[in-house]
């Protein structure tokens, strides 16, 4: 055992911790969208708090929390289960990050960026995925947890079996817990606030 490897799961969890949506937020509009909206630290709650243009730094900020971490621990060729480690622990991070009081966002982003770093086919599938269950569920959250169930046996249909299956494992496992705080959440306006006024 190397614990020079262990580098980068620590590496993954501070990298997902990194809370872009809440510091962004706050810099621009002076408040913390974590008090509004769907009281997460997430792409869609920034776009309802500073816009659509933050919303999508945002989003490219979260992709890279989970591609950077990932992506070094595969260039310095360590074994499987370090890369799934590193790239499940940058979406704890992201979900529960030490920089923001625990209090984070969801972990789709930061999942997609750890998909794309170890193979973007991985990627593809899993949103399409993702995307399916919300045309047929139609409920974004559920829809979440039933992705995070169901992607790593889809990758297993699909003979992705590489790397990116184990971050599918483990990356799911986190998804399906952080999503099931808004398995009753009623949506008026999908991925929008559900706090619009009737």
């Amino acid at each position: 055992m190397n614990l020079f490897h262990f580098i980068f799961p620590v590496l993954g969890y501070l990298f997902g911790s990194m809370p872009f949506s809440v510091w962004i937020t706050r810099l621009v509009k002076g408040v913390d969208l974590r008090d509004a909206g769907s009281g997460h630290a997430t792409t869609t709650n920034t776009i309802r708090q500073a816009g659509f243009g933050w919303g999508t730094l945002v989003l490219i900020l979260d992709i890279a929390k989970g591609f950077i971490p990932t992506y070094l621990a595969i260039r310095q060729d360590v074994p499987t289960y370090i890369v799934a480690l590193t790239a499940t622990l940058a979406v704890v991070g992201h979900c529960w990050p030490v920089f923001a009081q625990f209090r984070g966002g969801m972990g789709l982003a930061t999942t997609g960026g750890a998909f794309l770093a170890v193979n973007p086919l991985a990627f593809l599938t899993s949103l399409g995925l993702l995307i399916l269950l919300v045309l047929v569920v139609r409920h974004s959250a559920r829809a979440s947890v039933f992705t995070g169930i169901l992607v790593a046996p889809v990758l297993w249909l699909f003979n992705i079996r590489d790397i990116s299956m184990w971050v599918a494992v483990g990356a799911g496992v986190v998804i399906t817990v952080r999503f099931l705080i808004d398995w009753n959440r009623k949506y008026r306006e999908l991925w929008l606030d559900r706090e619009k006024p009737s």
